[in-house]
């Protein structure tokens, strides 16, 4: 797929059913890349995604009118101080279009603003394509690995970015 841009936003309250479904099409596209499982998170009602687009900081990316992305950038309890990329997807008809390299980079724009020199994330370990792609821009394994508290046999592993 060649390179188009995407509209990349903040989401806001009014957004949460737009966050509801991908979130609920990432979690049923790759299950194992997450901490909540699509039969979990189906059910939430409106006013837990509602807070959720009220109290994270989820980014929406919008392809010909259709979010097609999402990304929040946060701060890590175990890691203070430092901040971190979570939650990203990208749906299987807007791969390779630039939309990842576009939400990270804004979710990078909002850990600078935060005064901040690096940023964190984790990825499972049967999300090799994920990882292939974090590293193609930029991120590098630190070595610290971790079981994901929903299925302890899930390794993640932590990947860091220098932002300049």
């Amino acid at each position: 797929m060649t390179s188009s841009a995407a509209t990349i936003r903040h989401c806001s309250v009014d957004d949460s059913a737009l966050l509801r479904a991908i979130r609920l099409e990432a979690l049923l596209d790759s299950p194992e890349a997450y901490g909540s499982t699509y039969e979990e998170a189906r059910t939430w009602a409106e006013r837990h995604w509602k807070a959720l687009a009220r109290q994270w900081n989820y980014y929406l990316a919008e392809l010909d009118g259709r979010v097609v992305g999402v990304a929040s950038g946060g701060t890590n309890e175990s890691h203070p101080g430092t901040r971190w990329l979570y939650g990203m997807y990208v749906s299987p008809s807007a791969r390779g279009s630039g939309v990842a390299d576009q939400l990270v980079a804004v979710v990078e724009q909002w850990a600078r603003d935060q005064g901040v020199d690096k940023l964190y994330l984790h990825v499972a370990g049967p999300m090799s394509r994920a990882r292939s792609f974090y590293e193609s821009v930029g991120f590098e394994a630190t070595g610290d690995v971790m079981n994901m508290a929903r299925d302890p046999s899930i390794q993640l592993a932590t990947m860091v970015k220098r932002l300049v």
